[in-house]
Order: C-alpha cells, then structure tokens, then sequence
C-alpha cells in the first residue's frame, strides 16, 4: 500500500468521493485531512453522497503503527499486558464501498481487516474482518425562492455517524487503533463522549437542514440481526450490542453558520438505550439496563488556503441504570483490614466526558493538534477490578486461595472512573494518499487516581504513550 500510494497520479484520483465528484481531497476535508469536513464535505454528505457523477465505488485503506508505553515493569506478563510495543506493525486495512447509486441515493460503507483481531491460546494472532461503518442514504435538495431545503433518510449502524460534524461521538477519534494490548493507552483508546449504545447497531434516521443554518435528525434503533445481520458482521460473542425492541430514540439538533472563510457549528444531540449485558440471556429481563445520554458540542473552522484551523469541544452526560442481574453478586473486595466490604454496589453510575481540540494544517501537509480529555463520574464499588482480599492483600494470581484476584495494568482500585489527560500530534502529508502522524499521550489521573491506582504501584504518568502511524488510502 505506501509502494502504490507514493505512486505520482492526479490530483483528483483519490478514494470513490473524489473520483465521483472530481474534487481535489481540500474540497471536503479540512486541509486534506480525513474525516474532518468542510463546508461542502457536509453539504455532499447530507445531499446523500449523490454530487457528481456517477464513478468506481471502491476505495483501500491501511494502516502501519508502532508505539512505545512509558512504563511495562509494573506487570506480571509485559510480553502480554504490552504485545508487539516498540514494533512496527501493519494494523489495519480497509474497504470502502462508497458513491452515489442514483440522484437520490447514496451510500458510505466501510468494512476492515483487523490483523490482530483475535488471539489462540497459544498466543498467535488471527486477523478477523468485521462490518465497520454503515450509512446508506435517500436525500434531496429543495431550493424554493429564499428558501434552502436538505432532507433526507439515513439507514446506518451507529447513532451519530450521519451527523455532518465531527465535533460528535462517531467523528472525533479518527486514528484506528490497533488490537494489540500495547495500544491500549493511545488516544484514540482515551476517553471520548460516546453513546451507551456504541455501534454494531441498526437505526433508521430522518434529517432536516433549513436554509443552511438549522439541523434536526430524529431516529430509532435496535439491534442488528435478521435483515439487518449485516450491518454487525464479523463481531461475535460478547462484542454484539443487543438492545430491546425498536423504542432506542436518538436525536440530535444543531445550529450552523458559514461566513466567509469561517464556519460555526453549535449542537446537543441524546439517545436512550435499553441494552442487554454481554453475553447475556436476552429472554431475562432482568439482564436488561438502560443508558441516558445527553450531549452538547460545538465546531469553529478557519479555511482559506495555506491555511487550516478547526477548533472542537464535546461534551457527554451519561447516566447508566445497571441491570437486576448484574447488581446481584456485589463486590468481592474489602477494606484494607481483610474484614469490612468495600461500599455496596450501586444500581445507577454518572459519567461525564469533556474532549478540547485545536488542529491547525498548513498547505494541506503540515499539521499539529492539541487534545485535552476528561472523564469523571460516580465513585461505585461495582467498577472496581483491583481490591483488598479477606487477608488484606491485592495479589493477581490468588496465591492464598482466597476467590479474590486483582488486575494490573488497567485495574481500578477506587471504582472511581476519574481520567484526565493531553494528546499532543504532529503529521506531515507529503502526498494526498499518505498520512504520517505522531503522538504523544500524557496521563495525569487514571482510574481515579495519579499513584498507584491499580494497587500494584502503578501510576497515571505510567502509561503515557508515544504512538506513530502511516495511513495510505487509494
């Protein structure tokens, strides 16, 4: 893939959107850089994918990475707690099935290749291939004196990925992250704003875009199986949301205004889902818990070539009402006298996720960014996955017999979710097909503590990462 993407070839002859509309990558995507989009990338997604003509509907993505973790002593494997750190590594790879298939309809569709998607037990990697994203579209256009119209229907599998911004929960990771254990503390595995629900799902959403400026979407969901089977390809077992019949509403409102070589976007969007726990029976009701999701965001861009600036700010309030059966055992931990039980557990948790991030692009090839995260929320001892056994001591292997073991590494000894950190990046596009980034994660509270919040002696700064990728595209 970087052989053929270093290959010279026209400005225009990049993926299925470019080729159909004859639009250089600077048209949709703020300073060339994927997924963000401008003024007319929006505009081209809520019209249904359907500007242009007509042209081949594949595109090809894949990804290369290595990353470095400040810290892999405090574990009891860091061949496994950390796999293939300090490798480079080919991540992922992509297919896109996209472009206008009349003047009305459209699609965007993305399927991946995940070359470490699953692990035997001899430790060997299996890659898996799974239905990524899904947004297939029927939209016009209705233009009637000083009146501007944009509707549509989108048939998608993830609350939000129809959204035009990317100030959102489907939009504002953009880097894949890779499966090995090694990855786990890159940013785009740091908390972002998200919806209970999180994808492998099957909505049905309507929109209204009034005079450029007004968006209202309203939607329902439910889980993707019989016809909808397609849309959750390829994710098995635990990883398979359910959720309870259609009654999952979604909604999302937003304002908008485009002046000049300015754009502002400011908007809430929500979703209640009634979600089964992993795994579980889903004819026992008593396996079923619901979320409450509540957001508010807002986007600012700046684009008038050389130059690119786009500032974001996400906010999501969750509150998470557990199922009967998942609250039945308690926590296993105590206190630190091996005799008290930690606090029981509570039926209900609190989540709130702030995301801050400014980018800025020069000549559609030179880019930094800086990101701000914060996830705080209820201390609950139901969250807890590190604890004192009935001898008073955390171990991870049980050594004593007691049914009380611990975790390294990402354990969480409060059952406080507090995490707060910065994502610093730099990334060069030599070529439109080539993207080469850097970043750095930095963690100053994790799992609701700086020091040793997994009783092991672990600390937030710990797991502070250094993570490089080549993203080519064709």
């Amino acid at each position: 893939m970087l052989i053929l993407a270093l290959a010279p070839c026209l400005a225009q002859a990049v993926p299925a959107y470019a080729r159909q509309t004859g639009q250089n990558c600077q048209a949709c995507h703020a300073g060339g850089q994927f997924p963000e989009l401008t003024p007319y990338g929006r505009l081209f997604k809520m019209t249904g994918y359907t500007l242009g003509r007509r042209a081949l509907p594949l595109s090809v993505m894949a990804v290369a990475s290595s990353v470095s973790v400040n810290n892999t002593s405090k574990s009891d494997d860091p061949g496994d707690d950390f796999q293939k750190r300090s490798k480079l590594i080919f991540a992922t790879g992509s297919v896109f099935l996209a472009g206008k298939v009349t003047d009305n309809l459209g699609l965007f569709s993305q399927f991946t290749y995940d070359n470490y998607g699953n692990q035997a037990d001899d430790g060997s990697f299996q890659g898996t291939t799974t239905t990524d994203n899904v947004d297939i579209r029927y939209a016009d256009h209705l233009i009637m004196g000083d009146q501007d119209l944009i509707w549509g229907i989108s048939l998608n599998n993830n609350p939000s990925i129809s959204d035009p911004w990317n100030a959102v929960a489907a939009w504002m990771q953009y880097v894949p992250v890779p499966s090995p254990s090694a990855y786990r503390f890159v940013d785009g595995e740091a908390p972002y704003p998200g919806f209970g629900s999180d994808g492998n799902i099957a909505g049905l959403t309507a929109y209204l875009f009034w005079n450029q400026s007004l968006y209202a979407e309203l939607g329902f969901y439910r889980s993707a199986d019989r016809i909808f089977s397609p849309f959750r390809a390829g994710i098995t077992g635990e990883d398979r949301t359910y959720l309870d019949g259609n009654n999952n509403p979604y909604w999302r409102l937003a304002y908008s205004r485009d002046w000049g070589a300015n754009s502002l976007e400011v908007g809430a969007s929500g979703m209640v889902a009634h979600i089964f726990d992993p795994g579980a029976e889903r004819s026992d009701h008593n396996n079923l818990g619901r979320t409450n999701n509540t957001g508010v965001d807002s986007q600012y861009q700046y684009l008038l070539f050389p130059h690119a600036v786009t500032v974001q700010l996400s906010y999501m309030h969750q509150v998470q009402h557990y199922s009967q059966n998942s609250l039945a055992d308690g926590s296993p931990y105590f206190q630190a006298d091996g005799l008290t039980p930690v606090a029981p557990v509570d039926g209900t948790d609190t989540t709130n996720v702030l995301r801050l991030k400014a980018s800025y692009i020069y000549q559609a090839k030179y880019g930094a960014s800086l990101s701000y995260f914060s996830l705080t929320g209820s201390t609950n001892s139901l969250n807890q996955s590190s604890g004192y056994d009935s001898n008073g001591q955390i171990t991870s292997d049980d050594p004593l017999g007691t049914g009380i073991s611990s975790s390294r590494v990402e354990g969480n000894l409060s059952g406080d979710p507090e995490t707060r950190g910065f994502t610093g990046e730099l990334f060069w596009t030599p070529i439109q097909y080539l993207r080469l980034g850097l970043q750095y994660t930095a963690y100053n509270k994790y799992n609701g503590a700086s020091h040793n919040y997994d009783g092991f002696g672990r600390n937030a700064s710990d797991n502070n990462t250094l993570f490089f990728y080549a993203w080519a595209a064709y």
